[in-house]
């Protein structure tokens, strides 16, 4: 039983992510959005309170890693959904030229 269920298991593993994004990826996206901009603001919040110059550098370093972690996601959705927008555009190209050789 155990064995025929690895066997699931390896079979089911994807090469590559799919190609659409679910209610609930774009809920947890969402969420590490939210996420990375709250954790950005409070870093900037408390680094403008600081008087210890380490602590206060600390806390800008910590901001600025959420402001790029932010961006890196932000990037991600964006790239995939201009491949979304240039797919229907592909596959009415590749339509076109198989309508030609007939």
């Amino acid at each position: 039983m155990q064995q025929q269920n690895q066997q699931q298991n390896q079979q089911m593993a994807m090469n590559q992510p799919p190609s659409i994004i679910s209610t609930k990826d774009l809920s947890y996206i969402d969420d590490m959005l939210a996420w990375n901009l709250l954790a950005m603001k409070k870093a900037h919040f408390a680094a403008e309170h600081c008087q210890d110059q380490e602590v206060k550098a600390a806390c800008e370093k910590c901001g600025e890693m959420h402001q790029r972690h932010y961006s890196q996601i932000l990037g991600h959705l964006q790239h995939h959904l201009q491949s979304q927008q240039n797919q229907p555009f592909q596959q009415n190209q590749q339509y076109q030229q198989n309508q030609q050789m007939m």
